[in-house]
Protein backbone atom coordinates (compact mmCIF):
# COMPACT_ATOMS: atom_id res chain seq x y z
CA UNK A 1 0.00 0.00 0.00
CA UNK A 2 1.62 3.58 -0.59
CA UNK A 3 -0.46 6.86 -0.05
CA UNK A 4 0.10 9.74 -2.54
CA UNK A 5 -1.48 12.92 -4.02
CA UNK A 6 -2.73 12.40 -7.30
CA UNK A 7 -3.79 15.76 -9.62
CA UNK A 8 -7.11 15.14 -11.68
CA UNK A 9 -6.53 15.50 -15.31
CA UNK A 10 -9.68 14.81 -16.89
CA UNK A 11 -13.32 13.32 -15.40
CA UNK A 12 -15.63 12.66 -18.09
CA UNK A 13 -19.17 11.35 -18.35
CA UNK A 14 -18.27 8.29 -21.43
CA UNK A 15 -22.04 6.27 -20.42
CA UNK A 16 -24.93 6.39 -18.76
CA UNK A 17 -24.16 7.44 -14.93
CA UNK A 18 -20.29 6.13 -15.41
CA UNK A 19 -17.40 8.42 -15.32
CA UNK A 20 -13.68 8.43 -16.60
CA UNK A 21 -11.13 10.21 -14.30
CA UNK A 22 -7.57 10.54 -15.09
CA UNK A 23 -5.19 11.36 -12.39
CA UNK A 24 -1.42 12.09 -12.63
CA UNK A 25 1.15 11.47 -9.80
CA UNK A 26 3.41 8.60 -8.38
CA UNK A 27 1.82 5.44 -10.65
CA UNK A 28 4.35 3.35 -9.88
CA UNK A 29 3.87 -0.44 -8.62
CA UNK A 30 -0.03 -1.19 -9.67
CA UNK A 31 -0.58 -4.21 -11.29
CA UNK A 32 -3.75 -5.24 -13.45
CA UNK A 33 -6.71 -6.59 -10.91
CA UNK A 34 -5.55 -4.04 -8.08
CA UNK A 35 -7.74 -1.10 -6.85
CA UNK A 36 -6.92 2.51 -5.61
CA UNK A 37 -8.90 3.68 -2.12
CA UNK A 38 -9.84 7.54 -2.86
CA UNK A 39 -10.52 9.90 0.09
CA UNK A 40 -13.34 12.48 -1.03
CA UNK A 41 -13.72 15.70 0.92
CA UNK A 42 -16.91 15.55 3.51
CA UNK A 43 -17.20 11.67 3.38
CA UNK A 44 -15.88 9.63 6.01
CA UNK A 45 -14.87 6.52 4.09
CA UNK A 46 -12.45 6.19 0.87
CA UNK A 47 -14.10 5.28 -1.89
CA UNK A 48 -12.53 1.95 -3.43
CA UNK A 49 -12.17 2.17 -7.20
CA UNK A 50 -10.81 -0.84 -9.49
CA UNK A 51 -7.49 0.40 -11.67
CA UNK A 52 -8.57 0.87 -15.55
CA UNK A 53 -5.18 1.45 -16.75
CA UNK A 54 -1.52 3.29 -16.05
CA UNK A 55 0.36 4.77 -18.77
CA UNK A 56 3.32 7.03 -18.38
CA UNK A 57 2.79 10.46 -18.30
CA UNK A 58 3.33 12.55 -21.79
CA UNK A 59 5.46 15.86 -21.88
CA UNK A 60 6.31 18.00 -18.82
CA UNK A 61 3.27 20.14 -18.06
CA UNK A 62 2.72 18.73 -14.73
CA UNK A 63 6.31 19.38 -14.00
CA UNK A 64 7.08 20.99 -10.16
CA UNK A 65 9.74 23.11 -9.33
CA UNK A 66 13.29 21.16 -9.09
CA UNK A 67 13.30 19.56 -6.05
CA UNK A 68 9.69 20.22 -4.78
CA UNK A 69 7.91 17.07 -3.33
CA UNK A 70 4.35 16.48 -1.80
CA UNK A 71 3.13 16.35 1.68
CA UNK A 72 4.20 12.69 1.48
CA UNK A 73 7.46 13.20 0.59
CA UNK A 74 6.77 11.54 -3.39
CA UNK A 75 8.11 14.09 -6.26
CA UNK A 76 5.85 16.73 -7.26
CA UNK A 77 5.87 15.69 -10.90
CA UNK A 78 3.78 13.35 -12.77
CA UNK A 79 5.63 9.72 -13.01
CA UNK A 80 2.42 8.10 -14.69
CA UNK A 81 -1.47 8.35 -15.41
CA UNK A 82 -3.77 6.56 -13.36
CA UNK A 83 -7.12 6.01 -15.57
CA UNK A 84 -10.37 4.47 -13.41
CA UNK A 85 -13.96 4.10 -14.35
CA UNK A 86 -16.41 4.63 -11.85
CA UNK A 87 -20.54 4.69 -11.53
CA UNK A 88 -22.16 7.11 -9.67
CA UNK A 89 -24.42 5.37 -7.21
CA UNK A 90 -24.43 7.60 -4.39
CA UNK A 91 -23.21 10.71 -2.44
CA UNK A 92 -19.35 9.88 -2.31
CA UNK A 93 -19.23 9.15 -6.53
CA UNK A 94 -21.44 11.66 -7.02
CA UNK A 95 -19.05 14.42 -5.51
CA UNK A 96 -16.66 12.37 -7.22
CA UNK A 97 -18.48 13.38 -10.69
CA UNK A 98 -18.20 16.92 -10.14
CA UNK A 99 -14.46 17.16 -9.07
CA UNK A 100 -12.47 19.56 -11.74
CA UNK A 101 -9.43 19.18 -13.46
CA UNK A 102 -6.18 20.04 -11.34
CA UNK A 103 -8.38 19.04 -7.76
CA UNK A 104 -5.54 17.26 -5.85
CA UNK A 105 -7.13 13.62 -4.25
CA UNK A 106 -5.36 11.99 -1.31
CA UNK A 107 -4.91 8.48 -2.74
CA UNK A 108 -3.96 4.93 -1.56
CA UNK A 109 -2.54 2.43 -4.30
CA UNK A 110 -1.10 -0.59 -5.16
CA UNK A 111 -4.46 -2.42 -2.82
CA UNK A 112 -4.78 -5.70 -3.64
CA UNK A 113 -3.69 -9.09 -5.27
CA UNK A 114 -4.06 -8.80 -9.12
CA UNK A 115 -4.34 -11.21 -11.92
CA UNK A 116 -1.84 -13.92 -12.72
CA UNK A 117 -0.75 -13.03 -16.31
CA UNK A 118 1.22 -16.22 -16.25
CA UNK A 119 -1.25 -18.74 -16.42
CA UNK A 120 -3.44 -17.14 -19.52
CA UNK A 121 -2.05 -19.25 -21.86
CA UNK A 122 -2.65 -18.51 -25.65
CA UNK A 123 -5.98 -17.99 -25.76
CA UNK A 124 -7.39 -15.92 -22.64
CA UNK A 125 -10.89 -14.99 -22.26
CA UNK A 126 -11.72 -11.80 -20.13
CA UNK A 127 -15.13 -11.40 -19.18
CA UNK A 128 -16.35 -7.88 -17.86
CA UNK A 129 -19.93 -6.90 -16.34
CA UNK A 130 -21.11 -3.35 -16.15
CA UNK A 131 -18.57 -1.37 -13.58
CA UNK A 132 -16.36 -5.11 -13.61
CA UNK A 133 -15.38 -4.22 -17.03
CA UNK A 134 -12.66 -1.35 -16.22
CA UNK A 135 -10.22 -4.06 -14.57
CA UNK A 136 -10.46 -6.08 -17.88
CA UNK A 137 -8.88 -2.92 -19.65
CA UNK A 138 -5.45 -2.85 -18.49
CA UNK A 139 -4.57 -6.92 -18.11
CA UNK A 140 -5.69 -7.27 -21.69
CA UNK A 141 -3.30 -4.72 -22.77
CA UNK A 142 -0.40 -6.43 -20.87
CA UNK A 143 -1.62 -9.96 -22.42
CA UNK A 144 -1.89 -8.24 -25.91
CA UNK A 145 1.94 -7.08 -25.47
CA UNK A 146 2.53 -10.52 -23.94
CA UNK A 147 1.22 -12.15 -27.46
CA UNK A 148 -1.91 -13.62 -26.63
CA UNK A 149 -4.86 -13.88 -28.71
CA UNK A 150 -7.53 -12.24 -26.16
CA UNK A 151 -11.26 -12.48 -26.68
CA UNK A 152 -13.03 -10.23 -24.86
CA UNK A 153 -16.40 -10.17 -23.47
CA UNK A 154 -18.41 -7.28 -22.16
CA UNK A 155 -21.92 -7.64 -20.38
CA UNK A 156 -24.41 -4.20 -19.96
CA UNK A 157 -28.54 -4.27 -19.57
CA UNK A 158 -29.02 -1.75 -22.26
CA UNK A 159 -27.01 0.52 -25.08
CA UNK A 160 -26.56 3.32 -22.70
CA UNK A 161 -24.59 1.49 -20.33
CA UNK A 162 -21.84 0.33 -23.13
CA UNK A 163 -18.14 1.68 -22.74
CA UNK A 164 -14.75 0.68 -23.81
CA UNK A 165 -15.53 -1.35 -26.73
CA UNK A 166 -13.44 0.42 -29.18
CA UNK A 167 -11.02 0.91 -26.91
CA UNK A 168 -10.41 -2.46 -26.48
CA UNK A 169 -10.70 -3.53 -30.31
CA UNK A 170 -8.05 -0.87 -30.63
CA UNK A 171 -5.68 -3.38 -28.08
CA UNK A 172 -6.31 -5.78 -31.25
CA UNK A 173 -8.43 -8.34 -28.89
CA UNK A 174 -11.68 -10.05 -29.98
CA UNK A 175 -14.76 -8.09 -28.38
CA UNK A 176 -18.21 -9.08 -27.89
CA UNK A 177 -20.67 -6.85 -26.60
CA UNK A 178 -23.81 -8.37 -24.70
CA UNK A 179 -26.97 -6.09 -23.64
CA UNK A 180 -29.90 -7.54 -21.85
CA UNK A 181 -32.55 -5.79 -23.81
CA UNK A 182 -30.34 -7.02 -27.23
CA UNK A 183 -30.43 -3.12 -27.83
CA UNK A 184 -26.64 -3.57 -29.20
CA UNK A 185 -24.38 -6.52 -29.73
CA UNK A 186 -25.84 -9.74 -28.69
CA UNK A 187 -29.33 -10.18 -26.55
CA UNK A 188 -28.57 -12.00 -23.76
CA UNK A 189 -26.19 -12.13 -20.78
CA UNK A 190 -22.18 -12.73 -21.26
CA UNK A 191 -22.95 -16.25 -21.19
CA UNK A 192 -24.66 -16.17 -24.60
CA UNK A 193 -21.53 -14.84 -26.38
CA UNK A 194 -19.40 -18.06 -24.66
CA UNK A 195 -17.52 -20.46 -27.19
CA UNK A 196 -15.36 -22.60 -24.88
CA UNK A 197 -12.04 -21.91 -26.84
CA UNK A 198 -10.95 -20.56 -24.11
CA UNK A 199 -6.80 -20.93 -22.35
CA UNK A 200 -8.21 -19.63 -19.15
CA UNK A 201 -10.20 -16.89 -18.14
CA UNK A 202 -10.16 -13.61 -15.83
CA UNK A 203 -13.39 -11.98 -14.62
CA UNK A 204 -15.42 -9.38 -12.44
CA UNK A 205 -18.61 -8.04 -12.53
CA UNK A 206 -21.69 -8.47 -10.54
CA UNK A 207 -22.37 -11.89 -8.25
CA UNK A 208 -24.95 -13.73 -10.12
CA UNK A 209 -22.77 -13.28 -13.57
CA UNK A 210 -19.87 -14.73 -11.88
CA UNK A 211 -21.78 -17.42 -10.83
CA UNK A 212 -23.40 -18.30 -13.86
CA UNK A 213 -20.26 -18.12 -15.92
CA UNK A 214 -18.30 -20.41 -13.45
CA UNK A 215 -21.28 -22.67 -14.02
CA UNK A 216 -20.98 -22.76 -17.64
CA UNK A 217 -16.63 -22.40 -18.01
CA UNK A 218 -15.61 -24.44 -14.68
CA UNK A 219 -13.11 -23.05 -12.44
CA UNK A 220 -9.76 -22.68 -14.75
CA UNK A 221 -10.11 -19.01 -13.96
CA UNK A 222 -9.50 -16.13 -12.22
CA UNK A 223 -12.39 -13.90 -10.76
CA UNK A 224 -12.18 -10.50 -9.18
CA UNK A 225 -14.77 -10.02 -6.66
CA UNK A 226 -16.83 -7.05 -6.02
CA UNK A 227 -17.68 -6.46 -1.88
CA UNK A 228 -18.49 -3.44 0.16
CA UNK A 229 -14.98 -2.43 1.90
CA UNK A 230 -14.44 -0.16 4.85
CA UNK A 231 -11.02 0.33 5.25
CA UNK A 232 -9.58 -1.20 2.00
CA UNK A 233 -6.31 -2.62 3.13
CA UNK A 234 -7.37 -5.05 5.61
CA UNK A 235 -7.83 -3.77 9.20
CA UNK A 236 -11.77 -4.27 9.60
CA UNK A 237 -12.20 -7.38 8.52
CA UNK A 238 -15.74 -5.99 6.98
CA UNK A 239 -15.23 -7.30 3.55
CA UNK A 240 -14.97 -11.08 4.31
CA UNK A 241 -16.03 -13.50 2.35
CA UNK A 242 -15.93 -17.67 2.82
CA UNK A 243 -13.38 -19.82 0.57
CA UNK A 244 -12.26 -23.33 0.19
CA UNK A 245 -9.29 -22.47 2.11
CA UNK A 246 -11.33 -20.33 5.05
CA UNK A 247 -12.66 -16.86 5.57
CA UNK A 248 -10.59 -13.72 3.51
CA UNK A 249 -11.05 -10.46 3.02
CA UNK A 250 -11.72 -9.18 0.10
CA UNK A 251 -9.62 -6.02 0.11
CA UNK A 252 -6.45 -7.72 1.69
CA UNK A 253 -6.00 -11.48 0.05
CA UNK A 254 -8.39 -10.32 -2.74
CA UNK A 255 -9.95 -8.94 -4.67
CA UNK A 256 -9.36 -11.36 -7.30
CA UNK A 257 -9.29 -15.52 -6.49
CA UNK A 258 -8.91 -18.71 -8.36
CA UNK A 259 -12.20 -19.35 -8.90
CA UNK A 260 -11.76 -22.97 -7.58
CA UNK A 261 -11.20 -20.99 -4.18
CA UNK A 262 -14.62 -19.33 -4.21
CA UNK A 263 -17.90 -20.46 -2.75
CA UNK A 264 -20.35 -19.58 -4.65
Amino acid sequence: MKQTILTIQGNDCIAKNVYRMQLAGDTTGILPGQFVNIRVEGQFLRRPISVCNVTKAKGERLRAPQNATSVFGDPAWAKGVLTIIYKVVGVGTEAMSQLPVGTQLDVLTVLGNGYDLSKAGDNPLLVGGGVGVPPMYMLARQLREMGKNVRVILGFNTKDEVFYEEEFRQLGCDVTVTTVDGSHGVKGFVTNALDGKQSYYYTCGPLPMIKALLQAVGTNGEVSMEERMGCGFGACMGCTIQTTQGPKRVCKEGPVFAANELLL
